[in-house]
């Protein structure tokens, strides 16, 4: 039996505190779609639809083009055929779909609402990697995410050059605390010589006795479409090597488990595609992973880490630590919903 829905969207712009910069480029504002779907009996599910086209979703018009499309009606048919091309709209209405049949939204009341967005229980569950900026600004930020109770955090490279990068890291895993792990992400910027150089650099840490803090892994050192370099140096070092840009998407995570990838997968639900699919990729392959935010909204969040308590096999912190990032969100997400 087919369900039908009515089906309201709204886009919406966040400007980040600072500028995002990643080997990617800088990032000022953050763009995208709330969604909300009300079955016949009331019930109310909210979706998020958080697109990255530059890291392998589908772009923000796409995404528009999709929901002008449906015309205020959608069924759950159509929600389970969202095309492969359009990650970031699989997984936005397929979490709405799933929030709306669990009753959470029920009546589509006030109450019901809060209730959906209440994150303190899954908040406390998991340990959270937090996000440095990039550059020596990082030397100036760890502290404060220390002090708001992160021990892991993430370091971006591959952004300036990599003399002054090592520097800076030089210093900054001397004035860590020796309890924290250490995540250097270099979003595919580096070249060959270079992530050797991170490598061994990072696997003569792991031999001073006198500096216990962890380096966790380097993320995506290498461009996607050097996969086998990747894979030849995740054998060849001590320190470990996640995929994040290369499994973007659930057919990219297929095809790197295809070709031999037995390491750590970074997933960013918001754009990785379909939740009930990733649900049965992960069940059946048992892969180590890594969840990762991609500056969602508390909606998208939410969705997410329902997943990682699904998902996560080895307890690793999940990488949702960039609230520091926006101004809170409670008022402007109410104010959004409100002109729904």
């Amino acid at each position: 039996m087919t369900n039908d829905y009515r089906f309201e969207f709204r886009p919406y712009q966040r400007r980040f505190l600072r500028s995002l910069t990643t080997n990617h480029g800088k990032w000022d504002i953050r763009e995208g779609i709330i969604l909300r779907l009300t079955d016949e009996s009331g019930k109310v599910g909210w979706g998020e639809i958080a697109p990255i086209s530059w890291f392998g979703s589908e772009t923000l018009e796409q995404a528009l083009d999709f929901c002008r499309q449906l015309a205020g009606e959608i069924t759950d048919e159509t929600i389970f055929s969202i095309p492969d091309e359009l990650p970031a709209c699989q997984f936005g209405f397929e979490s709405a779909w799933e929030m709306g049949s669990r009753g959470a939204g029920e009546q589509g009341g006030r109450g019901a609402e809060e209730k959906n967005l209440n994150l303190s229980s899954a908040l406390h569950s998991f340990s959270y990697s937090g996000l440095l900026p990039s550059g020596e600004a990082a030397l100036n930020q760890w502290e404060t995410l220390w002090q708001q109770g992160y021990r892991t955090f993430k370091w971006k490279i591959g952004v300036y050059a990599i003399a002054d990068e090592l520097e800076i890291f030089e210093s900054l895993i001397h004035t860590l605390p020796t309890s924290t792990k250490l995540r250097l992400d270099a979003n595919g910027g580096l070249s060959y010589e270079e992530a050797n150089l991170w490598l061994w650099t990072c696997d003569n840490l792991k031999e001073n006795p006198e500096l216990p803090l962890e380096i966790e892994f380097i993320e995506q050192p290498l461009p996607v479409e050097q996969f086998q370099q990747m894979l030849e140096l995740s054998t060849s070092y001590k320190t470990a090597i996640a995929l994040d840009e290369s499994v973007a998407t659930l057919k990219q995570l297929a095809v790197c488990y295809q070709q031999g990838w037995r390491g750590i997968f970074v997933i960013k639900p918001g754009i990785v595609g379909s939740p009930s699919r990733l649900r049965k990729f992960c069940h059946q392959h048992k892969i180590d992973t890594v969840f990762s935010s991609v500056f969602e909204t508390a909606i998208a969040r939410l969705a997410a880490l329902q997943l990682v308590t699904e998902l996560s096999q080895n307890n690793r912190a999940v990488g949702f630590g960039i609230d520091h990032f926006f101004e809170q969100e409670e008022t402007w997400l109410q104010s959004l919903w409100n002109d729904l």
